[in-house]
């Protein structure tokens, strides 16, 4: 059952004897296919934890756990009024600096919208690594 299934129905039937009858409800019946609201998003990171080197690939990967379709996907990064992208996965394949952040991924079917918990992601520059023979 989708969404475009609704409107109005009516029952017939025919029954063949010496004559052919036909018979028709009296009055139509709406139906109304409601979808299922939007609901359990979440935002899955790799690398794990939300911590990449810079250069190397950032990938995020939105989901749901309910909600009828289509679905869409927008990206949302703290501080950041526009989307940064759509779509359930949004890849970062030489992360920056300026890429870290809070992010978090919206998810909507039209009808209702639902936010996945924030995720923080932190790019690494040579200058956030151990020196070199240093033990911590």
């Amino acid at each position: 059952l989708q969404l475009h299934h609704s409107g109005r129905y009516r029952c017939e039937g025919t029954l063949k004897h010496h004559l052919r009858w036909w018979k028709e409800s009296a009055l139509p019946m709406m139906v109304v296919v409601q979808g299922v609201p939007v609901s359990g998003v979440s935002l899955a990171v790799q690398p794990p934890g939300g911590r990449v080197a810079e250069g190397d690939r950032l990938v995020l990967a939105c989901s749901v756990a309910a909600g009828t379709g289509p679905l869409s996907f927008s990206w949302h990064r703290q501080g950041s009024a526009a989307p940064l992208a759509t779509g359930p996965r949004y890849e970062l394949r030489a992360a920056q600096h300026q890429d870290s952040g809070r992010y978090h991924c919206t998810a909507t079917n039209g009808g209702t919208a639902a936010d996945s918990p924030p995720q923080w992601v932190t790019v690494l520059g040579e200058w956030d690594a151990p020196a070199s023979g240093a033990s911590y």
